[in-house]
């Protein structure tokens, strides 16, 4: 009997051993996993997960201002988010120029869990410069906000690698030369968001 008795506590005592080693692996695999979560990945999960009433974001970029709505689309290198109100309509910011996002608490949890591996979406490989030149070549109205705040509306007339010419003039006219009250390069780098008009909205996004 004291041997039974010897092997059940040897046996107990192993089991215990492996699953405190199993749990300490595991915890050290979801610190990797934590460490090498982005911005991006957690944006993407919000984008993915089915909709909810509650699934409002608040998207705070670097010029201060503060984007409520929902994600519409996450590229490459920047988001896209459906407004509530009626006169930012659909916003595109860089992600480098995204300073915080307000989440609700079951959303903050559900975007830091594990993803399953599946195929990228097409709009995950988009990037802002791409958009844009979607942006441009239907010549929709902008309101291009820049990381200091100020704001410029117009029509993009072409996208570059890395920056946009734009001809400015009022919002609610048509790009004609005589509306032009001036033509901007602007980096992309200087941009904080780009609205659309609630109408409109880059076909790919």
């Amino acid at each position: 009997m004291r041997w039974d008795r010897l092997f059940e506590d040897l046996e107990d005592q192993l089991a215990s051993e492996w699953e405190a080693e199993r749990a300490a692996l595991d915890s050290e695999a979801e610190r990797v996993r934590i460490a090498r979560m982005t911005l991006r990945s957690r944006l993407s999960a919000l984008v993915e997960s089915p909709p909810r009433s509650a699934d409002r974001v608040g998207v705070e970029v670097l010029c201060g201002d503060v984007l409520t709505g929902s994600l519409r689309a996450v590229g490459a290198d920047f988001t896209a988010i459906r407004a509530d109100d009626a006169v930012h309509g659909l916003v595109i910011a860089p992600l480098a120029a995204i300073a915080s996002v307000a989440v609700a608490p079951h959303a903050l949890v559900r975007s830091a869990r594990p993803r399953p591996h599946e195929r990228a979406h097409l709009s995950e490989r988009l990037t802002f410069g791409f958009v844009l030149r979607d942006v441009a070549r239907r010549r929709l109205p902008v309101r291009v906000v820049s990381a200091q705040g100020r704001h410029q509306t117009g029509t993009i007339d072409r996208v570059a690698a890395d920056h946009l010419d734009l001809a400015v003039h009022d919002a609610g006219t048509p790009r004609r030369q005589r509306e032009i009250t001036a033509v901007r390069i602007v980096p992309f780098a200087a941009i904080a968001c780009v609205h659309l008009d609630a109408d409109a909205a880059p076909a790919l996004v």
